[in-house]
């Protein structure tokens, strides 16, 4: 545990150093997010509606953003073979780096969709529902997202790949989670739709780093 924590304080430091790239995925939700009122009209009773759907894309969107660096930094200079060297598995170096994407980007996505989602018009009711889902919901991104950047490390056109991997597998998220907020809009129930996110989120938490760990042996082999 003290390697995991000594590790996941590096990401951190070199995520912190390179903040660009998270300043980059929150301006990209908030841009994203705001083109919708100029494309289908201001009209609250139609924002209110789609407002989740909004959030929901453009989180996953802005989530792929610092994907493609991931690995690659420590990939190209030789870090991640020493990594690899250190006596930790692979998994947990995946899952180091996974929940550094959780913390440097999912979390600030999480924070910025409350502001986002008033914007929209977004119920109050519903608030609470989105935001519960996007905090498994993010977790769930960032754990599928390590474990694709790590297959397609070293590949030819990676960065073109990676969404193509990621977003199919993302499907059930971005259901459940907009579902989830939609329903406490119209009154309806919310702990089936999150529940399911819950168990989406169970079951990565254990595949998802094998898997990365698996292809980060891989490319270095």
């Amino acid at each position: 545990m003290t390697a995991f924590a000594a590790l996941l304080g590096r990401e951190l430091r070199l995520a912190l150093r390179h903040g660009g790239d998270s300043f980059g995925a929150l301006l990209f939700f908030f841009v994203a997010g705001a083109l919708f009122p100029l494309a289908i009209g201001p009209a609250p009773a139609t924002l209110a509606r789609i407002a989740p759907g909004i959030v929901w894309v453009c989180a996953l969107l802005a989530a792929l953003l610092p994907l493609d660096r991931l690995f690659g930094a420590d990939y190209d200079d030789g870090s991640l073979d020493q990594l690899l060297l250190s006596g930790l598995p692979a998994s947990l170096v995946a899952l180091a780096k996974a929940v550094s994407h959780w913390l440097v980007t999912g979390v600030p996505l999480l924070l910025a969709a409350f502001p986002l989602a008033v914007m929209l018009q977004l119920p109050a009711p519903a608030l609470p529902a989105l935001l519960g889902g996007l905090l498994m919901g993010t977790a769930v991104l960032s754990l599928l997202g390590t474990a694709c950047a790590a297959i397609v490390l070293g590949a030819r056109r990676g960065g073109v790949l990676l969404p193509v991997l990621v977003l199919p597998l993302t499907t059930p998220v971005l259901i459940f989670g907009a579902a989830a907020a939609d329903a406490a809009s119209a009154g309806l129930p919310v702990r089936p739709h999150l529940l399911l996110l819950g168990a989406y989120l169970a079951a990565c938490l254990p595949l998802c780093p094998v898997a990365a760990g698996a292809a980060l042996r891989e490319a270095v082999d």
